[in-house]
C-alpha cells in the first residue's frame, strides 16, 4: 500500500471511524460542557486541533529522540515507562501557551471558553492521541496526520452536538429529560450514528 493511501486510512479511520469522541469516548468533559452554542464549540475544538497537533510533533521527538533513544537503550538505559509524565507535562505546557495566546489575540473567546480552556491540559483526548502514536508504532508524518485528524474529529463531534443542542431549546421536551439527561442521550443517538461507519476501514 502507497504512503499516500495509509495516510488516508489514518485520517479517514481517526477523524470519523474511531472518533475520538463519539467511539473511543475520550475527551467527554469538554464535548458537553462547551458544546452549549456553535461558536464556542468551533473555538474550543479549534484550540484542541491545535493543542493536539503541536502535542502529537512536540510528544513524538521527545519520545523518539529522548525517552527510546537507541544509544541510551543500548546502555541498557530505558526511559520509555516515563512517557505519561513527560506528555502530560508538554500538554499542559502547550495549553499554557494557548490561553496566554487567546487572552492577548481573542479575548471574547477567551471569557467565553471560560473555565474549559484549562481543561484541554486534563483532556483525555490530547494525551490519549500522545499515547496511541506511541503504541500503533506511528512514525513521525503518520503521527501528526493521526494527531490532526483525531482533531478535526473531535472538532466536527462537538459542533455537532453544539447544533444539535441550539434547535434542542425551541422543542417540547418533557421535564424529566430536560437538562444533562437530553444532552446525554443525544450524545448516546450520536455514537450510536457514528457507529455506522465501523465498516467502513
Amino acid at each position: 500500500m502507497s504512503t499516500l493511501a495509509t495516510l488516508l486510512l489514518i485520517a479517514v479511520g481517526s477523524a470519523i471511524v474511531n472518533n475520538v469522541v463519539l467511539s473511543q469516548f475520550l475527551g467527554i468533559c469538554p464535548f458537553l460542557g462547551v458544546s452549549k452554542k456553535t461558536e464556542t464549540a468551533a473555538g474550543m475544538g479549534g484550540a484542541v486541533v491545535f493543542v493536539i497537533a503541536i502535542a502529537t510533533i512536540v510528544t513524538q521527538l521527545i519520545y523518539k529522540f529522548v525517552l527510546a533513544n537507541s544509544w541510551l537503550m543500548s546502555k541498557g538505559i530505558d526511559l520509555t515507562y516515563l512517557k505519561t509524565i513527560v506528555f502530560i507535562l508538554v500538554i499542559a505546557s502547550l495549553v499554557q501557551f494557548v490561553e496566554m495566546f487567546l487572552k492577548k489575540m481573542i479575548p471574547s473567546l477567551y471569557e467565553s471558553l471560560g473555565v474549559y480552556l484549562p481543561l484541554i491540559t486534563t483532556n483525555c483526548a490530547v494525551l490519549g492521541v500522545a499515547l496511541n502514536c506511541v503504541t500503533y508504532e506511528y512514525n513521525m508524518l503518520e503521527s501528526i496526520v493521526y494527531g490532526v485528524a483525531t482533531a478535526v474529529g473531535f472538532l466536527i463531534a462537538i459542533v455537532l452536538m453544539a447544533g444539535i443542542r441550539e434547535k434542542i431549546e425551541y422543542n417540547d421536551i418533557p421535564k424529566t429529560f430536560q437538562g444533562t439527561a437530553i444532552v446525554l442521550v443525544t450524545a448516546c443517538l450520536m455514537s450510536i450514528a457514528f457507529m455506522g461507519f465501523s465498516g467502513m476501514i
